[in-house]
């Protein structure tokens, strides 16, 4: 595991020289009314509306996302998934507040914000707000398959919510790709990372259903070990970790910049991003169909069906 203080290039990608990190999972230090599955990747809150403070089990590594999905929703509850940062140790903990807001923020070192469609976004010095504050472009999310943020470029597939399989999931799916619905809506994919900066600190980044919602925190310690939280709050009752696949870099020839100025000189060539073999099989099963209910007509084992029709 890549922890926030390893000497790593900013931006560098995932490869020999930074492996990729190894699959996000839930700590075993939580709130009082959560149970985390024996795989530690789905958190459910069993009563009341809050004790529901989640960590990840290790520190995040700088560009890493902690990515949840939204799997159950209770009624009569006000209120949401709440998601963020925090720089405390969960094992140090004496106990897990009852709320991430204010409890646990109060306690320092801890950057958490509720789940809302227009995020807070903190906008540098010498910036105006509004610039801040200027929505991302929806088109992008059509034609765009990686999502860019700062230095970080991370392939959106895995990113963006999806409807359970029935008749109407190819219209449900368009909507998820767009970030249309409610963003604390079931099946939304929320997430979490940061990215530092060359002064040593680090920007707060929150995304939603493939969209970056912009920093929400800056100045945060990228020296040292950032865990993440989520607090499985009031209306939100249980969520599942999605694993992100952040693909492999390969120069490729077609991204070749003009030759040196030394005659006959090769070109250099510019890393693509290129996602991994199983994520290509998947999205061209998923393009030969109508709708993912077709997917169970064709002649291939349960297991690959599966991963076709659910991630």
């Amino acid at each position: 595991m890549a922890a926030a203080s390893d000497p790593v290039e900013l931006g560098a990608p995932w490869g020999p020289a930074r492996p990729e990190p190894p699959p996000t999972r839930f700590h075993p230090v939580h709130g009082a009314n959560i149970r985390v599955d024996p795989s530690g990747t789905r958190a459910t809150r069993v009563e009341s509306f809050a004790h529901g403070v989640c960590f990840s089990r290790e520190p995040l590594a700088p560009g890493q996302v902690f990515l949840v999905e939204i799997e159950e929703k209770e009624l009569g509850w006000c209120g949401h998934l709440r998601l963020g940062l925090t720089a405390l140790d969960p094992a140090s903990l004496a106990a897990v507040p009852e709320f991430s807001l204010p409890d646990l923020v109060s306690l320092g070192h801890t950057w958490v914000f509720a789940i809302t469609r227009h995020h807070n976004r903190v906008p540098r010095e010498g910036r105006p707000e509004v610039e801040a504050l200027a929505p991302s472009c929806p088109p992008a999310l059509l034609v765009e398959p990686h999502l860019c943020i700062e230095q970080f470029r991370i392939p959106r597939d895995r990113l963006v919510g999806r409807s359970r399989p029935g008749l109407y999931s190819h219209l449900l799916d368009q909507l998820y790709e767009l970030n249309m619905l409610p963003p604390t809506a079931r099946r939304s994919r929320l997430g979490v990372l940061f990215c530092p900066r060359p002064d040593g600190t680090a920007d707060m980044h929150i995304v939603i259903n493939g969209e970056d919602m912009g920093p929400s925190a800056r100045g945060l310690p990228a020296a040292q070990p950032l865990y993440a939280v989520v607090d499985v709050f009031a209306s939100t009752k249980s969520v599942r970790l999605v694993q992100v696949e952040y693909g492999c870099r390969y120069p490729t020839p077609w991204a070749a910049t003009p030759p040196g100025p030394v005659s006959g000189q090769e070109p250099a060539r510019t890393p693509e991003t290129v996602p991994s073999l199983q994520t290509l099989c998947r999205l061209v099963i998923q393009r030969s169909v109508v709708h993912r209910l077709a997917i169970d007509g064709l002649h291939l084992p349960k297991g690959l069906k599966d991963f076709c029709k659910y991630e």
